[in-house]
C-alpha cells in the first residue's frame, strides 16, 4: 500500500475527509519510528505492517488527550465539571484513611472539583481533614492544601474549586482563611461581591475557586443526630466490618437524609449573611452554596442578580426529577447544581450520573476511590474535550426552544442519528493476563458487550457470540444504535469470559462519547475495573454514523 493508497483509505473508510498525502506519509514514518515498518518496506505498507497501524496507537477512536475543541468562553455553568465526592478517603467512608494521594490522584485524571470536609483537631487548635462521626483516620488541611496547589494543573490548565464542608469555629475559620491565602496566593479567585453570572473556564484558566455552604456552629455540628428509619440497610457489607463499624453503619442509615443532607447544605442563608463568620473567611467564597428556607421550588428559585451552587443528595435528586423536571434545568442553566452519594454508600461505591446529567448538573460528585460501572460511564464522559475536566453541555440544556419549552429527558423524540458499530476482533489479553487466569486448563471463551447509557430511550446493551477457547477472538459482529440524543450519548464497551460453573470473568471495558467517536476502523484500548488502561488489550472496532 502506498502513501496515495493509504490517503485514499484515510478519505473513504476514516472519513478524515480532509487527510493529505503529507498525512498518509506522516502515519508511515511514525510505523517506521514504532519500528513496525522496516527500512526495507519504507515505500509502502504491506499487510502485516497495515494490520498493526490498525491496531496501534496512532489510530485510536477519539481525539487524544490534550485536543481542547468545546468553545470556554461560557459562564461555568455551561459545563459539566469532573467532581469528586469525600476526595480525601483511600478506600470506604467507615474506616479508611484520609490522605492528600487520592486527591493527587484525581486530579492527575482531570478532577477539577475536589471536596474537603474539615473539622477541629482534638485541640480544637488546628483544622484537619476527615469524614465526621467515623473511624477515618484524619489528615492535616495544610497538607491537602498544598498537594492541591502542587497538582492542580499537571493535566488541564482550567480551574479547580474546592469544595468546603465547614464544621469549624469562627476562629478557625480565620485560620483556614490564611492557610488557604498563604498557599493559593494569586491563583485564588475572590471576587468582591456575590456573583452576577459564572466566569468562563478560559478566563478562570489556573485559578482557583473556593465553594461552601452555610458555615455551622462548632457544637451543632457536633451534634449526633439519632433517626429511627426503616428505610434501606446495607446488609451484605454488615458482617465485613467489625463492631464498631456496624455501630457507625446503624448510626449513618439513610444519613443523606439527616447527618449529611444537614452538613451538605443546611436550610439557611448564604455564609455571607452569616454573622458568626470569620470576614476574611468569607471574602475567599467565589461560589456560594445553600437552599434556603423553603422547599425545592425555592431552592430552585433562579435569581436574576446572583448565581449560586446548591447541593442535593442522588436520592433528593431522584424526587426533584419526578415533579420538578424543568425547574431544575431551567435552574441549571445560570446556576450550578451540585448532586452527592447517598449516605449508605459507605463501600465508596457510585450511582447513575444519568439521572443528574440529562437535567444539566454540573457537579455529580462521585467517589473516584471506588469502581463499578457507574464510575466508568464518569470516565467515559470526561474522555471528551481532550481531557480538561470541562465539557461543555449540549444546547438542548442551555436553550429553551421555539416555543420557550424547556428540553425533557423522559419524551419521546425523534431518531437523529444511528451509530452502527462492528466488533471485529481482540487481541492483548494474552500479553497482559497470566495464561490460567480466565481458564486453569483451556483458553478463554470471550463476548462482548456493547450499548449505549444516555437518555432513558437511547438506553440498551446488546451482546456478541462467545468464542470458545480463543486468546484473538474474531467476533466480526454488527450492532446499530438509533439515538435520539446522541449529544449525551456514550458508547459503553465490555468484554467478559464464559464461565460455566461461575460468575463469568471481567476481560475489560471502556466506555467513549459518541459525540467524539472518530468513524472508520479504529483501535479501542480496554480499561481494568478500576479504570486503568491495559497495556496490550485492545478491539479493533468500526464506528460508522447513518
Amino acid at each position: 500500500m502506498t502513501a496515495e493508497n493509504l490517503q485514499r483509505f484515510l478519505v473513504e473508510v476514516q472519513k478524515e475527509e480532509n487527510a493529505s498525502l503529507e498525512d498518509a506519509q506522516n502515519i508511515m514514518n511514525n510505523l517506521h519510528e514504532l519500528k513496525i515498518l522496516n527500512v526495507f518496506h519504507r515505500r509502502g505498507l504491506h499487510l502485516d505492517a497495515f494490520f498493526k497501524y490498525l491496531f496501534a496507537d496512532i489510530n485510536p477512536p477519539i481525539n487524544p488527550n490534550r485536543r481542547i475543541h468545546h468553545d470556554m468562553n461560557a459562564p461555568l455553568s455551561h459545563y459539566f465539571i469532573y467532581t469528586g465526592h469525600n476526595s480525601y478517603l483511600t478506600g470506604n467512608q467507615l474506616s479508611s484513611d484520609c490522605s492528600d494521594v487520592p486527591i493527587i490522584q484525581a486530579l492527575h485524571k482531570g478532577v477539577r472539583v475536589i471536596e474537603l470536609d474539615i473539622w477541629p483537631n482534638s485541640a480544637k487548635d488546628d483544622v484537619e481533614v476527615l469524614h465526621g462521626g467515623t473511624l477515618t483516620t484524619p489528615v492535616a488541611l495544610i497538607k491537602c492544601l498544598r498537594s492541591i496547589k502542587e497538582h492542580a494543573f499537571a493535566v488541564s490548565e482550567y480551574p479547580v474549586v474546592i469544595t468546603l464542608e465547614d464544621h469549624l469555629t469562627t476562629d478557625l475559620q480565620a485560620k483556614t482563611a490564611e492557610m488557604i491565602t498563604q498557599t493559593f496566593g494569586d491563583m485564588l479567585f475572590s471576587p468582591d461581591e456575590c456573583l452576577k453570572e459564572f466566569p468562563s473556564p478560559a478566563t478562570l484558566k489556573r485559578r482557583v475557586l473556593i465553594s461552601t455552604k452555610p458555615p455551622k456552629e462548632y457544637l451543632k455540628a457536633k451534634e449526633v443526630k439519632e433517626k429511627d428509619s426503616t428505610k434501606e440497610k446495607d446488609q451484605d457489607d454488615t458482617e465485613a466490618w467489625g463492631r464498631e463499624v456496624s455501630d457507625l453503619k446503624a448510626r449513618y442509615n439513610d444519613k443523606d437524609d439527616s447527618d449529611e443532607a444537614e452538613a451538605d447544605d443546611d436550610d439557611e442563608e448564604d455564609p455571607t449573611s452569616q454573622p458568626n463568620t470569620a470576614p476574611e473567611y468569607k471574602r475567599l467564597i467565589a461560589i456560594h452554596a445553600g437552599k434556603g428556607k423553603g422547599g425545592l421550588s425555592d431552592w430552585l428559585r433562579v435569581d436574576p442578580d446572583k448565581v449560586r451552587r446548591l447541593s442535593l443528595s442522588e436520592q433528593e435528586l431522584g424526587k426533584a426529577v419526578v415533579t420538578h423536571s424543568k425547574e431544575i434545568i431551567r435552574f441549571t442553566q445560570r446556576n450550578i447544581l451540585r448532586i452527592y452519594p447517598k449516605g449508605i454508600r459507605f463501600d465508596s461505591s457510585n450511582y447513575n450520573p444519568f439521572i443528574a446529567w440529562t437535567h444539566g448538573a454540573q457537579m455529580v460528585a462521585f467517589n473516584m476511590q471506588g469502581y463499578g460501572r457507574s464510575l466508568w460511564l464518569m470516565h467515559g464522559m470526561f474522555r471528551a474535550n481532550g481531557g480538561c475536566g470541562y465539557v461543555k453541555k449540549p444546547d438542548i440544556l442551555l436553550k429553551a426552544g421555539p416555543n420557550n419549552e424547556i428540553f425533557d429527558p423522559e419524551a419521546n423524540l425523534p431518531v437523529k442519528t444511528t451509530l452502527k458499530v462492528t466488533v471485529f476482533m481482540g487481541e492483548g489479553w494474552y500479553y497482559d493476563f497470566e495464561h490460567t487466569h480466565f481458564d486453569a486448563y483451556s483458553p478463554p471463551d470471550f463476548y462482548a458487550r456493547i450499548g449505549i447509557a444516555g437518555v432513558r430511550a437511547d438506553v440498551v446493551m446488546k451482546k456478541t457470540k462467545t468464542l470458545e477457547d480463543n486468546w484473538i477472538p474474531t467476533w466480526d459482529e454488527q450492532f446499530e444504535f438509533p439515538l435520539t440524543v446522541p449529544e449525551l450519548a456514550l458508547l459503553r464497551i465490555e468484554v467478559h469470559e464464559y464461565d460455566m460453573s461461575e460468575k463469568d470473568d471481567f476481560a475489560g471495558q471502556t466506555c467513549l462519547p459518541v459525540s467524539e467517536l472518530k468513524q472508520g476502523i479504529r483501535a479501542v484500548p480496554l480499561h481494568n475495573r478500576k479504570g486503568e488502561k491495559y497495556n496490550s488489550v485492545k478491539l479493533l472496532m468500526r464506528f460508522e454514523f447513518m
